[in-house]
């Protein structure tokens, strides 16, 4: 979650000790999804109904199908 997505994706894939620990070993990091909300609270329960989700929900999600979504 930020509010400046561009710095925060340099922020990952740079060689400083900014950025998550999980992703530090995992680069370059790629983004392949993002939703904007209007507060932060809002944000924070998206990201934390999405963080609960199985691999195959997420990714149907990152796809955009929709209908398989639904069924997951």
């Amino acid at each position: 979650m930020t509010s400046n997505l561009e710095k925060r994706l340099k922020e990952h894939n740079s060689n400083g000790s900014k950025g998550a620990k999980y992703l530090r070993a995992k680069k370059p990091v790629n983004l392949v999804y993002s939703e904007t909300y209007g507060d932060i609270k809002s944000a924070m329960n998206r990201e934390y109904q999405i963080k609960k989700w199985t691999k195959a929900k997420k990714e149907a999600l990152v796809l955009g199908n929709l209908e398989l979504l639904k069924k997951l």
